[in-house]
């Protein structure tokens, strides 16, 4: 028997008048923190640029293309770094948990002159096998062969894996993939590229939006006492099994 969510201490309940007193205390809360975002858009925005000196090619459906020819005429780049290394039977879950947004967002980015790509080290039959399995659109494409996602710092190289700890989300850390994931920002201007912004970790929250229901809920994430990790319950979407809810006591017996 599967035990799926943790229990959570009794909500206390009150008259629909104090309900009403705590929720608006909370929405004052809630809109400074949409202003505190609104303010962090803005020096995201102002942060200077870096010019991509580096000719980078990758491999795509439309065979070998550079990074500016993957803006697709757009003025802004989208790259999401997804954990598929060469040699890997799947990618991983909690990208493909990210990536299963992306075609409806893909649609919608196009008409703010900005382009979605995908990358991965994976090579180009293996990445076109895993996305027919999961049944996504977007445009993927391999950077087997290229510095690209080590200068991204979201691949490292074998020397750096024998090594106790590795750079990546701007400091050292512990080794834990060869692969980690990120997404980054690049714009063109007078036919030259530039970097704008990379974020890894949990910087990359903003793009879940099952997360982002959840934090609406009052379970939440429901991800207290999940091992090894906070996502280790998140499956490719056709491994969930029978609708069911895979829980704690399922995941560490593992």
């Amino acid at each position: 028997m599967t035990t799926a969510i943790t229990e959570k201490p009794a909500a206390k309940v009150v008259s629909p008048e104090e309900w009403i007193v705590a929720r608006k205390q909370l929405l004052a809360k809630e809109k400074e923190f949409t202003r505190l975002r609104d303010e962090l858009s803005r020096k995201r925005r102002e942060l200077p640029w870096e010019k991509v000196e580096k000719q980078y090619v990758v491999e795509g459906t439309n065979g070998k293309e550079t990074l500016a020819d993957l803006f697709d005429g757009r003025g802004q780049l989208i790259v999401y770094h997804f954990m598929f290394g060469p040699g890997w039977k799947e990618g991983c879950p909690s990208c493909s948990f990210l990536a299963d947004s992306f075609d409806g967002a893909a649609i919608h980015l196009a008409q703010r002159d900005t382009t979605l790509v995908v990358i991965s080290r994976a090579t180009l039959p293996e990445i076109e096998a895993f996305k027919k399995r999961m049944g996504w659109k977007f445009k993927w494409v391999s950077s087997n062969g290229s510095n690209f996602n080590y200068d991204f710092r979201v691949s490292f190289t074998k020397g750096e894996q024998a090594g106790s700890s590795v750079y990546y989300n701007y400091g050292q850390i512990e080794f834990m993939s060869e692969e980690l994931p990120g997404a980054s920002m690049f714009t063109r201007k007078d036919g030259e590229v530039f970097h704008t912004y990379s974020t890894y970790a949990r910087g990359l929250d903003i793009l879940l939006p099952t997360y982002n229901f959840l934090d609406m809920t009052a379970k939440g994430r429901d991800e207290e006492g999940m091992k090894p990790h906070a996502m280790a319950w998140v499956r490719h979407h056709d491994r969930y099994s029978d609708g069911k809810i895979v829980g704690i006591e399922k995941l560490t017996a593992r």
